[in-house]
């Protein structure tokens, strides 16, 4: 890999780490919905130039039915429940339960795709779970309220479970599908699946400049721009290097939220998402890819 592409690979990783710092400042004064309507149209605004450009077009109008659900369960519902769950959570925690995200895909995947797992898949799954009980009981430890402090952590791992869904829906659904086709399309959806709540439960008091700058900041940047990004990794290092982005962005969440946000991350928060990557790495077999990540390595195209 090119010295230039992995600066970009951790760029990256940087930027969609500081979305939970960005979420955690922006929520509380926009609301769940209106916060997710925002990043969604700002996305929109930076993505539909490009389809354009590529002439991806037809395929917004081609496969819109399975893009309006990919804008639901990609996008619309994962990023509600993120939101609320970052009312309570802080932002470093919320970007390590987001690294669960490849451990349910490669479990939707094995009963929805018939993919197969093997022992080690299995075992990193189950390390993967293990560590997300261990952050779950810390919470209610720390709040001793029960399954009311639980709830935080049940929806973010709701979200990354649509994310699993979600990759094994578009894999058997839209793999003929253009990339920037499948994510300006995702953006217009969710911003039209979520315009009638977003109105109804406008904040009653107008956001503050901060506000506004994290919000308007997580739409263009952190999705927008991020995703342009992305697909322009896939392009240069392929599909399943770009991916190992995923492993980046917990460290950058917790970095942003105790170098910005001033957190404080518990033990259990430590010793859970340790286990949780561990386990995601195991399920996904990190272990080869990372092998040909270096710079200057090279080695077959995956």
């Amino acid at each position: 890999m090119k010295t230039s592409d992995f600066a970009e690979l951790l760029l990256l990783g940087a930027i969609w780490g500081a979305s939970f710092m960005l979420m955690k400042e922006a929520v509380p004064a926009f609301g769940v919905f209106a916060l997710v309507e925002i990043r969604a149209l700002g996305a929109t605004l930076c993505l539909l130039p490009l389809v354009l450009l590529k002439k991806q077009g037809g395929d917004l109008i081609r496969y819109w039915p399975k893009l309006f659900v990919v804008g639901l369960v990609n996008t619309a519902i994962p990023f509600c429940l993120f939101n609320y769950s970052l009312l309570h959570l802080n932002a470093g925690l919320g970007a390590i339960l987001n690294a669960t995200a490849p451990m349910f895909g490669v479990l939707v995947a094995y009963l929805y795709l018939r993919e197969s797992i093997g022992w080690l898949g299995i075992g990193g799954i189950g390390l993967g779970f293990a560590g997300v009980v261990v952050i779950t009981v810390g919470q209610t430890h720390v709040q001793g309220d029960g399954l009311a402090s639980a709830l935080p952590v049940l929806a973010a791992l709701a979200a990354t479970l649509c994310y699993g869904i979600a990759a094994s829906y578009l894999k058997r659904h839209l793999s003929q599908a253009k990339p920037f086709a499948i994510a300006a399309g995702s953006q217009i959806f969710t911003a039209i699946i979520l315009a009638p709540f977003a109105l109804y439960h406008l904040p009653e008091v107008m956001p503050s400049s901060s506000a506004w700058i994290s919000g308007l900041t997580l739409a263009f940047l952190c999705t927008g721009l991020a995703y342009v990004m992305y697909f322009d990794l896939i392009a240069k290092i392929g599909a399943s290097r770009s991916m190992t982005v995923g492993y980046l962005v917990p460290l950058f969440g917790i970095f942003w939220g105790v170098v910005i946000l001033d957190e404080v991350l518990s033990l259990s928060s430590i010793f859970g998402g340790s286990m949780i990557l561990l386990g995601v790495m195991m399920a996904t077999n990190a272990w080869a890819i990372f092998k040909r990540l270096l710079p200057g390595k090279k080695s077959a195209s995956l």
